[in-house]
């Protein structure tokens, strides 16, 4: 599921997937590099790297497994945070639904 949020002072638009992150799943620390999210891009980023030397790998990959579950909700409650809004109606009831926390337009 998908929900459009839009940012009332710079109309910026962002349509962001709700849910299981497969990018991330896949491709680890770079779906946060190219949205531009520099804070979770940094900490996936030494995580991975902490692990990898501790763990010769293994403890890595069972990190990106679990940031999968987490990461879109995270990537959300940021832009949330930092002043986007849902764009329509649809988008509202599907965040309220998933127990995000809605400002108004």
């Amino acid at each position: 599921m998908r929900v459009n949020l839009n940012n009332p002072i710079t109309n910026n638009f962002k349509q962001v997937k709700v849910g299981f992150s497969w990018t991330v799943f896949f491709f680890g620390f770079f779906p946060a590099l190219f949205r531009g999210d520099w804070k979770w891009l940094s900490i996936i980023l030494l995580v991975d790297i902490a692990l990898a030397i501790f763990t010769f790998g293994i403890g890595s990959g069972i990190f990106g497994i679990i940031m999968a579950f987490f990461y879109n909700k995270l990537y959300i409650t940021d832009l949330l945070a930092s002043g986007y809004v849902p764009g329509d109606e649809a988008s509202e009831k599907a965040l309220l639904s998933k127990g995000f926390t809605v400002n108004k337009q």
